[in-house]
């Protein structure tokens, strides 16, 4: 570290610098303040920044131009929200950091304030990723004699005046990540979640945006949590004019008392600007996810879950038909889920006691592994470790390994409690019998369940939602180093803890319970906001829906579950012979295409208006792409609206085909358009002047491929 003097002080401006992106922070006031993040500035001099950034003094207001820093201190003449919000019995609320050290390079800045008097120090790093997005880090550390009791250490960024428009996702159960959209207004705009997970009403990022800015035009910038437990976004427009947008854990209250010399770390934030609208900053998002050493490598298996198909009722011979069949389709990994543990015949007994139920499997799991592995298939098992009943061996000898405050039972949710993982001997039992498992029989993957919100989560007392986040972290990565090659998908009654913070641990989302082909082009569209498609299950369902009881044809499910890590959920022994030809046919090209699919850039379509939508992947170096012409409701004029086709190298020359893995869409037309025989185009003018659709009937689509000449 460099300890910095008040001369050094005067001429520091760090700037972190990648792939178009330019973060810099001044600290020359004494606090890091954050005066650019957007467009690399390319040859400007740190003393024409300070120029063109510094304010006047309005009248009625501090005597001297306003520079709050991250810390946002109200000792500085601040006025919105600090950064930190604690006290030590009523005392050291207010404080005033100063720099004492900082550390940099081309891409990363470490600083370090302290209040001596308040008896805090401070730290954060930016750290620039190669894709141009900024990791932040923040910590806390009493260095009091006494408590502090800590309530909320955010991570805020300012927003230039010209952003103007904010965009969060909300939800609920089978309708996971629906946007919304507001102008940015005076005030303060928050998106908090209480549930103990972050929820199907969590936002993964939170954007805003210039005005009018699209899929790929305008400035967009967003950040995100890595977290998996509270959690709060926030943006904040002064009267001043001033706007920041924040991030950071929601704290339940004395989950943040430190004691002196602890030290409290929040949640890192993912920010990211993008210059080329959201696909922008979509892509810079999986650039920096697919960097990581922990995201997935391997070609991503295509899955058969059996929930839809059996639900409890595991009977051998008639799994037995499913490994079959799903063999001949082509099938890559089969996962038995709910129903195979001790007394789970049903949801109101059992969880807890991860031990195969021998009255269902008299000779364990091994017939059913043995047929799977022998048929070339990966084994995969559903648990819900952090998930106890009444009635379970466990908690009939533990009772007290629940949540629970003030002596008082929380109400159930599904006929459940939640196991307390900050208790020692509740997490080394879960771990314990996880482990065993996977040690006795030849599984490769387990689904990992979180079917119930917390409630009352206390542990000893105490608030217990941080302890138990990290927690499960702990054990994720626990398992998987015992048990290399182990893959983890991470549910919560479908989308319900779907965030960045989990994709540090798991390797597959459940994306949603809903199956509904019509719901799942809504949900996986906004979902891959900031979660690649490699990472997000989209699975075949049956026929008829059994969470909307609608009813779609195959050609519609595969096209739709195509676009992420592909599987199935139907009793497909009661497919047609034509259904199990089309669906192994669908297959084979998912096979042909993941490598595609699982690395190129997707790019999404503003359409004309909201019956359609049309989305695709195209790759980086624009040799090839795929896109799909989705029919959501009738179109309003006789004939659909020309699609646009974006993204491809507009001086090059691409074939142009229609192909059906799994069959035609449906559609009523007394004659086609001729392009769908075949054409050859430019770039520029699939961009410019696209192709008209074929009149599709309703909850339909079309699948498009594009390969450069």
């Amino acid at each position: 570290m460099t300890q910095l003097d008040t001369a050094t002080q005067k001429n520091t401006l760090i700037t972190l610098v990648a792939d178009g992106v330019s973060f810099q922070v001044d600290v020359s006031s004494g606090t890091p303040a954050v005066v650019h993040w957007g467009r690399d500035l390319g040859a400007s001099r740190g003393e024409d920044l300070a120029s063109m950034t510094a304010e006047g003094v309005p009248q009625s207001n501090i005597d001297a131009p306003l520079v709050p820093g991250i810390w946002r201190e109200n000792a500085r003449g601040f006025l919105g929200r600090p950064a930190i919000l604690g006290h030590r019995r009523g005392q050291d609320w207010s404080q005033l950091f100063t720099v004492t050290s900082l550390e940099s390079s081309p891409t990363s800045l470490v600083v370090e304030s302290v209040d001596e008097a308040a008896g805090l120090r401070v730290s954060v790093s930016f750290r620039m990723q190669p894709a141009g997005v900024v990791l932040i880090s923040q910590t806390v550390t009493n260095v009091g004699a006494d408590a502090f009791d800590l309530a909320e250490l955010t991570t805020w960024l300012p927003l230039p005046d010209h952003a103007v428009e904010t965009l969060d996702f909300t939800g609920r159960w089978v309708k996971e990540r629906q946007p919304q959209s507001r102008p940015i207004q005076s005030g303060t705009w928050a998106r908090e979640v209480r549930e103990g997970r972050t929820s199907h009403d969590y936002t993964v990022v939170q954007l805003a945006l210039t005005a009018g800015a699209g899929y790929q035009d305008g400035s967009v910038w967003s950040t995100g949590l890595l977290w998996s437990g509270n959690t709060r976004h926030l943006v904040e427009r002064l009267p001043s004019g001033h706007t920041s947008m924040g991030a950071g854990e929601l704290l339940l209250p004395g989950e943040g008392i430190l004691q002196a010399g602890e030290t409290y770390e929040a949640p890192t934030v993912a920010a990211t600007f993008s210059s080329t609208g959201i696909d922008g900053m979509t892509d810079r998002l999986y650039r920096w996810l697919r960097a990581r050493p922990e995201h997935p490598t391997t070609a991503r298996p295509l899955t058969l879950n059996v929930w839809e198909a059996v639900y409890f009722d595991h009977d051998l011979a008639k799994l037995t038909e499913l490994v079959d069949a799903a063999s001949e389709i082509g099938v890559e990994r089969f996962v038995l889920d709910d129903g195979w543990f001790l007394g789970r015949r049903h949801d109101f007994a059992g969880l807890g006691d991860w031990v195969v139920d021998p009255a269902v499997w008299p000779d364990g799991l091994d017939p059913l592994i043995d047929r799977v592995t022998s048929a070339g298939m990966q084994f995969g098992l559903w648990f819900e470790g952090e998930m106890v009943n009444a009635d379970s061996d466990l908690y009939r000898a533990h009772p007290e390994w629940i949540f629970q405050a003030g002596g008082r039972i929380p109400p159930e949710g599904r006929h459940q409690q939640v196991l307390d993982l900050g208790h020692r001997g509740a997490y080394e039992h879960v771990l314990g019998q996880v482990d065993a498992l996977l040690t006795v029989y030849d599984i490769s993957y387990i689904k990992w369940d979180h079917n119930r919100v917390l409630t009352e989560a206390a542990h000893l007392g105490a608030a217990g939602v941080r302890r138990q986040t990290q927690a499960i972290y702990r054990l994720f990565d626990e398992l998987k180093l015992r048990h290399p090659g182990l893959e983890i998908e991470s549910c919560a009654s479908g989308g319900g803890r779907v965030d960045l913070g989990m994709a540090g641990h798991v390797d597959r989302f459940w994306t949603s319970d809903c199956n509904d082909a019509l719901e799942r082009q809504y949900i996986q569209r906004y979902t891959q906001f900031a979660i690649p498609p490699e990472l997000l299950g989209s699975h075949v369902g049956p026929t008829h829906s059994h969470t909307t009881g609608r009813v779609h044809s195959l050609a519609f499910r595969a096209t739709t579950a195509l676009f992420g890590h592909a599987g199935i959920e139907w009793d497909i022994t009661e497919a047609t012979l034509e259904e199990r030809l089309a669906l192994a046919s669908w297959s084979g090209y998912y096979k042909r295409k993941r490598g595609l699919l699982h690395s190129g850039q997707v790019v999404r379509v503003q359409q004309p208006d909201d019956t359609s939508f049309v989305h695709g992947v195209v790759a980086h170096d624009r040799s090839e792409a795929i896109f799909a012409y989705v029919q959501l409701s009738a179109a309003r004029g006789s004939s659909p609206a020309r699609f646009l086709i974006p993204g491809l190298d507009p001086e090059s020359r691409y074939r142009v085909r229609l192909v059906e893995p799994a069959g035609a869409a449906l559609s009523v037309q007394a004659q086609t358009p001729p392009w769908l025989a075949g054409i050859e185009a430019s770039g520029l003018a699939l961009a410019e002047i696209g192709l008209r659709p074929p009149i599709l009937l309703p909850e339909n689509a079309i699948l498009i491929e594009l390969d450069r000449l």
